[in-house]
């Protein structure tokens, strides 16, 4: 089933104290460029967000958003400083000796001196970390290859309408060469007659009407283009990783369209060529999008 680039997925994963929300978006890249926005504390999970990423996404440009919450209310802890405390008394103690004044210290003044008491975070369980945001990850990253599963399911039918169009104009350049050697022929005719009035040469007639057939012949590149449609309805129906491919496929087919523009000495030819580009180049349009 082909996916598209483009994509969508969001995710909330709660325990009795912790939430763990991931949200991300994708549009197409040439390849893989993951950018990531999250608290400080998940940095150290980085190398393995990417490395989880690669099991859902081959292509495209994803932009993945992480917040967290914790409500437990033993976050912080309390620290006293004894050794920085006894510090303080001790000078406070040498200025009652220099100045001759009254050592008034009490415990709640000693509190407030900086860093005697201070807040400490308790260090997080990193596995209960990882395990919390691996939930909200996956849940996130398998709605994303939801949505990028049903918009490549609509490029993979769009494509194949324009296939069957491009067949169609195929068949009216096949059905028209025929013809337009035979029109060359009858106004080859009628132009002898006109400037000469003299019976024609059949073998130079034939001679000149092999050349020109030769000269604006397009069997070979109508052959290799519905090869080339063919070939792009069996890569669509590939599990994953076809972008780069159909892309080439496209390629092909537009070197083909070109040679047959090239060729086309037909108003009607010319048009039919014409439209084989114009759909060739909405169909590379749409495969940009596709992983």
């Amino acid at each position: 089933m082909i996916k598209s680039m483009t994509g969508f997925g969001r995710y909330e994963y709660q325990t009795e104290s912790k939430k763990f929300t991931v949200e991300l978006k994708g549009v197409n890249h040439r390849y893989l460029d993951v950018n990531i926005r999250m608290p400080k504390k998940f940095n150290f999970f980085e190398t393995a967000i990417r490395t989880l990423l690669k099991q859902y996404a081959l292509r495209g440009k994803v932009d993945i958003f992480i917040t967290y919450e914790d409500n437990s209310e033993s976050q912080a802890a309390l620290k006293y400083n004894e050794t920085l405390a006894a510090e303080y008394m001790r000078y406070f103690k040498q200025m009652e000796e220099s100045f001759g004044i009254d050592n008034d210290i009490r415990v709640s003044t000693l509190a407030h001196c900086p860093e005697v008491l201070t807040m400490e975070e308790k260090p997080d369980d990193e596995d209960a970390l990882w395990s919390g945001l691996q939930m909200a990850l996956k849940g996130a990253f398998a709605q994303f290859v939801e949505t990028r599963t049903t918009e490549g399911e609509n490029l993979k039918k769009d494509i194949l309408n324009k296939l069957s169009g491009m067949e169609t104009l195929v068949g009216h350049v096949e059905e028209r060469s025929p013809q337009i050697v035979e029109e060359y022929r009858k106004k080859l005719e009628d132009k002898i007659h006109e400037l000469l009035d003299v019976p024609v040469d059949e073998n130079r007639m034939a001679a000149e009407v092999i050349l020109y057939a030769d000269k604006i012949c397009t069997d070979e590149e109508t052959v290799r283009l519905k090869s080339h449609i063919s070939h792009m309805r069996d890569t669509l129906e590939e599990t994953e990783g076809i972008g780069r491919k159909l892309d080439f496929i496209a390629q092909e087919m537009n070197r083909e369209a070109n040679t047959i523009l090239s060729k086309a000495n037909d108003l009607e030819v010319s048009n039919y060529a014409i439209g084989l580009k114009t759909e060739i180049e909405k169909i590379r349009e749409q495969i940009q999008n596709i992983e």
